[in-house]
């Protein structure tokens, strides 16, 4: 058992130089006589033509070597690679008015710069169409393909916001602004999109929370540390999400992978939790915070619903992080941890591959 739960978190490993898909952003605008569609998209994907439906990370496709190369060029040639594609974009995507189909061009394009090439670099293409009524509702069908994409209407007080899979369709959008959803609808809306940022996109997440999981058997100590973390989590998260906080990623990200290290290195050399333990935990949940709130603002807040939709994501991120101990427990915790080995020959293995890629992920993330 503790070969395979480490070759697991050797898979995981594998991956720690992942290069994470992130969802498309669209704001669509109605303006007189035309619609403008401006999407925040990793250009390199498309230009490679990876098939983004699914996927979580570049690394695992056979187009991994050509999108690798495309984030290193410089923004002029990234710009000239895209002319073509972004052209087949604007005709591959569809946006119906009244039944009646408006067709794209492309009105622009910004590559992103050059910066630390295991994230993706984000870059801008604006499309645009004309429109014979600025009344009749609006459809936009996202092509199969093309990933998860985050469509918001902007320049109207209650602007529609959805989450369009490739191959899927938005619900119909009124130009001038929808009737507002309710608290509970959207609540309900973001605790997917929680959930999904733990199991299964959240690796460095999860590698902390078997961080804690694997300190003791005991379920005093587990309960103070994710206690700990929740409680820090969910103060940093809000206030990140409102903007009070901003801390850059090339902060958060690598102290995120140096907590990975320290849970793991402590689970080693002490058999029990210490005093200071939790306080660790909390100031450590804080980054994570941070960078929960990171991804929470590139899908965007619904305008009047900021709360339902805050506490919906984060009890998406608690669910996520409890199922995480939940499988844990249920692989190795239920079988063995009351055994006299379970320590030396699974806690403290696991915990060593844990901080092995925590530690590759620090370097990765400072170099």
């Amino acid at each position: 058992m503790t070969r395979i739960f480490a070759g697991v978190l050797a898979l995981w490993a594998g991956m720690a130089g992942a290069h994470e898909v992130m969802p498309t952003i669209g704001d669509l605008t109605v303006t007189e006589g035309a619609v403008q569609i401006e999407l925040q998209l990793n250009a390199e994907a498309f230009i490679a033509g990876i098939d983004l439906d699914g996927l979580e990370d570049t690394d695992t496709t056979d187009r991994s070597d050509a999108y690798d190369t495309l984030r290193a060029l410089p923004p002029e040639a990234l710009a000239e690679r895209m002319a073509p594609v972004a052209a087949e974009m604007a005709a591959a995507i569809r946006l119906d008015s009244g039944g009646t189909q408006v067709p794209l061009t492309v009105e622009g394009f910004l590559p992103g710069e050059i910066g630390n090439t295991t994230f993706a670099r984000e870059s801008g293409l604006t499309l645009r169409g004309a429109l014979a009524t600025t009344t009749a509702p609006l459809t936009l069908h996202w092509p199969d393909g093309y990933g998860t994409l985050v469509l918001r209407q902007m320049g109207v007080e209650e602007g529609y916001t959805g989450i369009i899979e490739g191959g899927g369709a938005s619900d119909v959008i009124q130009p001038g602004g929808m009737t507002p959803k309710s608290g509970l609808s959207v609540f309900a809306e973001y605790i997917p999109v929680g959930f999904d940022h733990i199991l299964p996109k959240g690796l460095d997440h999860i590698l902390f929370v078997l961080g804690l999981f694997f300190l003791s058997t005991r379920l005093g100590p587990l309960l103070w540390q994710v206690t700990a973390f929740t409680a820090a989590h969910t103060v940093t998260l809000a206030l990140g999400a409102l903007g009070v906080v901003t801390i850059p990623g090339s902060i958060v990200e690598p102290i995120i992978a140096a907590s990975i290290v320290y849970v793991a290195v402590e689970n080693i050399f002490s058999p029990k939790m210490h005093a200071w333990r939790p306080v660790v935990v909390f100031c450590f949940g804080l980054l994570h915070g941070l960078g929960f709130a990171s991804v929470l603002g590139e899908f965007g807040l619904p305008a009047g619903q900021f709360v339902p939709a805050l506490l919906g994501f984060n009890v998406g991120v608690e669910l996520g992080q409890l199922t995480v101990i939940a499988i844990a427990f249920l692989a190795v915790g239920l079988w063995f941890g009351r055994k006299a080995w379970y320590r030396p020959y699974i806690a403290v293995p696991a915990s060593a591959v844990i901080a092995l890629v925590g530690a590759y992920w620090f370097v990765e993330r400072v170099i």
